[in-house]
């Protein structure tokens, strides 16, 4: 069997130029085939730089510079602090200053190898770098290869919220090696499975049905399972983005769980939720004021609160429910002081609602609170 038949590829069809993301077992060991394919061959002045992380540095860092060398590209590894809480201008600005001696140019390009707050920050970084330079998504979590790496959503977090500051910067080239979830911590893992069940309650309803149905396989890491539902899942994201690329409109489903979701992060200054579980309690919230307001079922509402407490253990909820009130107002996908929430109506479907009441999101938090400690 040929290399190029045991790998899936998805196009994003966005514009100035499409891109493609390629999923399968083993990917880095032809990483620089791919870039080279992708971004075209690299002078020989050209430099390449890889942004990081120590935990994956530790397991995946040898595969993708063995494959860079063997093609003579040129790189320089840069370091970044792990964790949520380090996604912030501060990091960018660290990065970027370290390029600059290093010499690079306008000519240079950026790879993120790590998770979703490598991608962002390595994104962000590209994006304003010299007014703008390529880069690559390597992500090596399983939550940054079905979401975070694909779309061109670059950004950081401020005290305040979540990613209130960032850019639209697609990358040329996203490469989602399954391989690399087989040193994922169990925590880290579960956490990107809600993002995928999201998928499914958003926009493809075989998605939610498969993690209903497989989820011992799932949870078991089963390398079929992992690269159908990485696969149709960024196929979900890459239909959304090329139908609406800049959130003005269908983009905003994906932001299903992320309202309560990016409250209860900040709420907990980033060091309490994963990002993925954080979603997941917002995915349980948002379900519960759809039933209360009438826009989808109980029995609807039920079935996706308990799918995604059969992917737990998550956090307990120790929050304030009108502090987290307070914070959906300054999130970003708050508008003239509306706060607008992706409501399920079905498996498969959802509607955008500016006209949830605060006393709906108040109650929500506090049966989060109390479904939490069950």
């Amino acid at each position: 069997m040929r290399y190029d038949e045991c790998v899936q590829r998805v196009p994003v069809r966005v514009k100035p130029k499409s891109y493609e993301a390629v999923i399968g077992g083993g990917l880095l060991a032809s990483a620089a085939a791919e870039i080279i394919a992708a971004l075209g061959r690299p002078s020989s002045r050209a430099k390449c730089f890889v942004v990081t992380v120590p935990p994956v540095r530790k397991h995946w860092e040898k595969a993708l510079l063995d494959s860079l060398k063997k093609a003579e590209i040129q790189f320089h590894v840069l370091e970044m602090r792990d964790g949520e809480r380090h996604k912030n201008i501060s990091t960018v600005e660290n990065l970027a200053e370290q390029m600059v001696k290093l010499g690079a140019d306008r000519g240079c390009f950026v790879i993120a190898l790590g998770g979703g707050v490598v991608g962002d920050v390595a994104g962000m970084l590209a994006s304003i770098y010299m007014r703008g330079v390529q880069y690559v998504q390597v992500p090596t979590t399983f939550l940054a290869q079905v979401d975070a790496s694909v779309g061109g959503k670059t950004g950081v977090n401020l005290a305040s919220g979540k990613n209130l500051v960032g850019t639209f910067h697609h990358p040329r080239l996203v490469l989602a090696d399954t391989a690399t979830l087989a040193t994922l911590p169990e925590r880290e893992f579960r956490s990107g499975l809600y993002e995928a069940l999201k998928c499914g309650v958003i926009r493809n309803a075989a998605i939610f049905h498969f993690m209903e149905k497989e989820r011992e396989r799932i949870l078991a890491r089963d390398a079929e399972a992992m690269e159908w539902l990485i696969t149709e899942c960024i196929k979900v994201k890459a239909e959304v983005v090329e139908a609406d690329e800049r959130e003005n409109d269908l983009r905003r489903i994906l932001n299903f769980g992320h309202t309560i979701g990016h409250a209860l992060e900040a709420e907990t200054s980033y060091r309490y939720f994963l990002h993925g579980e954080a979603v997941a309690w917002g995915m349980v919230a948002a379900s519960m004021i759809a039933a209360a307001m009438q826009k989808t079922s109980a029995a609807t509402a039920q079935r996706i609160i308990s799918s995604v407490l059969a992917y737990a253990p998550l956090p307990k909820v120790e929050v304030k429910s009108k502090n987290i009130a307070r914070r959906i107002l300054s999130d970003k996908k708050t508008t003239n002081g509306i706060a607008h929430f992706v409501l399920p109506s079905e498996i498969g479907k959802v509607q955008i609602s500016s006209t949830v009441p605060q006393k709906a999101v108040l109650q929500a938090v506090d049966e989060l609170r109390y479904l939490s400690r069950a």
